[in-house]
């Protein structure tokens, strides 16, 4: 794995000749050795159609390209910081939630309303986290950041989970989401007023969940 973890808010990143890693712009804290961190626009692969997507997706984080010999530690705005390593699947997440992640890893964008039809739209409006959301498929790693630290649920054909959409990070997998209203849902579990949302997870993956409703 090409990062460590070194407190709850902080990750260090292995880098080596040949391999290159993609980080937030303005996410490097330290580094030793030889190390170079260059503009990349595109984010690296995906080509044009991948642009494309995510300008229109609002996904265009800014990212830096970091390549060289050395130890680099990474962190932004006081955030949590959430390993994920991935080994031939997909993981689905919002491009600001990003801290860095290998350059083998095949870049995308999804287009929400695929998920659930018009409810994955209504999804993208209420969460906050637009109507595509970036894809990060194959072998390696990836630091995501969150509010409050995350925690990993299983989600199988048996067992679907629910989630507050504003609590959810991300998720890998074979999963199909949904969006429902719950009336009143919300002051069931002693949270605001009025209509409310609660994101229907469902096949078989693992949703990442943070333990707070603020955006990032």
């Amino acid at each position: 794995m090409a990062f460590r973890l070194l407190n709850s808010r902080m990750v260090e990143a292995q880098v080596v000749p040949g391999q290159r890693l993609f980080s937030q712009r303005g996410a490097m804290l330290a580094y030793k050795g030889d190390v170079s961190f260059t503009p990349s626009i595109a984010g690296g692969q995906g080509g044009v159609m991948g642009m494309i997507g995510r300008r229109i997706a609002n996904e265009a984080t800014p990212l830096m390209t970091v390549e060289g010999s050395g130890t680099v530690m990474f962190g932004h705005g006081g955030h949590h910081v959430h390993v994920v390593e991935l080994s031939g699947d997909t993981l689905y997440v919002e491009a600001d939630r990003l801290l860095a992640f290998e350059g083998g890893l095949q870049q995308g964008t999804m287009f929400m309303g695929s998920q659930g039809g018009v409810m994955g739209m209504v999804r993208g409006q209420v969460t906050g986290q637009g109507l595509f959301t970036t894809t990060l498929k194959g072998h390696g790693a990836v630091a995501v950041m969150a509010h409050g630290g995350v925690i990993e649920l299983p989600i199988s054909a048996q067992r679907p989970v629910t989630v507050d959409p504003q609590a959810y990070v991300a998720h890998r997998g074979d999963v199909r989401n949904k969006l429902t209203a719950a009336l009143g849902w919300r002051e069931v579990v002693g949270r605001g007023s009025g209509e409310a949302f609660r994101l229907e997870l469902s096949g078989n993956g693992t949703v990442y969940v943070q333990a707070s409703e603020e955006k990032l």
